[in-house]
């Protein structure tokens, strides 16, 4: 694919330029913008199977995957086909459908965690929900998370760590009064060491701890075997609930999502509740969150947590999550999908490693990172090391060849069942290009 030599005369500009006339930012969602990167968004015109085209109808290798739901790329026949029949039976309703009960029977078949869920229509409204459910189901107030974890942009969750175990976390957003984030304590991911003190001051007193298990916000970043172990039996011995975020990586890493990934190092190895989003949902608004019996009654109707939501299960959703699902579920899915990533990411090292560029990559299923680094960095700290500046070097230089990453070094990439063995090696051969850039 020929470079695009011209972005910035093109009609993305021109449609940013509109765009910001109207829409904060000119973006919907703040990581679109380019703002880390520089330049101008693409605006997309269409996609189908592991490309999307922009405004300017140039092609590109899409790893992003609308951040990770297109799992069998784009535009796949039968999901297309089971929206198609949904939309015209009807758009919402705002009354139960049989199709959520459907999608509620195969996610609990799938995760064994999981013995009831609600579905909601975003990843955000989830966590948010499961963090009150934890809270009224337990009667306490206080909640952990991890510094580099995102769960969604609930006021309570827009946090950064304290000056010390004994106190909690400051608002990082304007607008987010710090009261309403004075119960949650902010720890450094991966520490063993500081997470037991956290316990011992605050165990009798945490409602939940949440965490991605494999954090998608800060790249790619893995919970050590060790490190979850430990979360696991801290929660259970202090009563508080242990809250797995599955957005991401819910059936994207596995069909078990993470949590199955660590079952088979920690025997026996289940969280207590779960949110989900993303690929349940094949790329239309969905999400849920779900848990053990005893803590999903404790929602309204049936118990005293309120939630709810006009367009939760909309049957055009259920529809596309249902027909995703579907097709995830066949045998041999996960296993080629987890071959391309690993390719890939083989591949990125290769070239890196015969320009003498510093480089490290993961992935786990459909789920990838890499960083300009020598070594996989454990926690936050060590992702803010990287270089901006050489990321977006990379970054730029893939795009103006076609290849389309996360416009930010904190961000997760995303494999589709769609992209092909050319597709890949057009992608190494395109960073082996910019390697050799960054080299000199």
């Amino acid at each position: 694919m020929a470079p695009n030599t011209s972005p910035d005369k093109s009609r993305n500009a021109a449609l940013f330029e509109r765009a910001r006339k109207l829409i904060p930012g000119g973006v919907n969602s703040p990581v679109r913008a380019f703002k880390a990167v520089g330049g101008t968004p693409r605006f997309v015109q269409r996609a189908q199977g592991a490309y999307f085209w922009d405004a300017d109808g140039q092609r590109y290798i899409d790893y992003i995957g609308s951040w990770g739901p297109m799992i069998l790329g784009h535009g796949h026949p039968a999901v297309v086909e089971a929206v198609q029949k949904a939309v015209l039976e009807g758009f919402s309703y705002g009354a139960p459908t049989e199709r959520e009960v459907e999608l509620a029977e195969e996610i609990v078949k799938l995760v064994p965690s999981i013995e009831m869920l609600r579905l909601v229509s975003s990843g955000t409204e989830a966590g948010m929900s499961a963090i009150r459910l934890a809270r009224g189901a337990t009667g306490r107030s206080k909640i952990i998370k991890f510094e580099g974890c995102y769960h969604g942009h609930a006021d309570a969750l827009l946090v950064k760590a304290g000056s010390g175990l004994a106190t909690f976390g400051n608002p990082t957003s304007a607008g987010v009064p710090p009261e309403v984030v004075q119960h949650t304590l902010v720890l450094e991911y991966n520490h063993i060491a500081q997470l037991e003190e956290a316990f011992a001051i605050h165990g009798s007193s945490t409602a939940c701890l949440i965490i991605e298990p494999i954090a998608g916000n800060m790249n790619f970043v893995r919970a050590s075997v060790p490190f979850m172990k430990r979360c696991r039996e801290l929660c259970t011995q202090h009563g508080a609930l242990l809250v797995f975020d599955e957005v991401m990586t819910g059936f994207r890493v596995a069909l078990g999502g993470a949590q199955s990934v660590y079952a088979k190092s920690i025997p026996g190895f289940q969280p207590d509740m779960t949110v989900m989003g993303k690929v349940i949902g094949g790329g239309m608004p969905l999400a849920a969150f779900g848990g053990t019996r005893a803590v999903m009654e404790q929602l309204a109707p049936q118990g005293p947590v309120y939630q709810a939501g006009t367009l939760s299960g909309n049957p055009v959703a259920t529809a596309c999550g249902l027909a995703t699902l579907k097709e995830i579920g066949k045998p041999g899915f996960y296993e080629d999908l987890g071959h391309k990533t690993q390719r890939l990411i083989s591949g990125l090292q290769a070239e890196a490693d015969k320009a003498g560029v510093d480089f490290c990559g993961d992935s786990e299923g459909g789920m990838f990172g890499f960083f300009l680094l020598k070594e996989l960095p454990q926690n936050y700290a060590k992702v803010m090391t990287t270089d901006n500046a050489r990321f977006n070097t990379l970054f730029h230089g893939l795009l103006d060849r076609g290849i389309y990453i996360a416009p930010a070094l904190y961000e997760a990439g995303f494999m589709s069942a769609a992209h092909t063995d050319a597709d890949i090696a057009e992608t190494v051969a395109a960073a082996g290009d910019v390697f050799k850039l960054l080299s000199k």
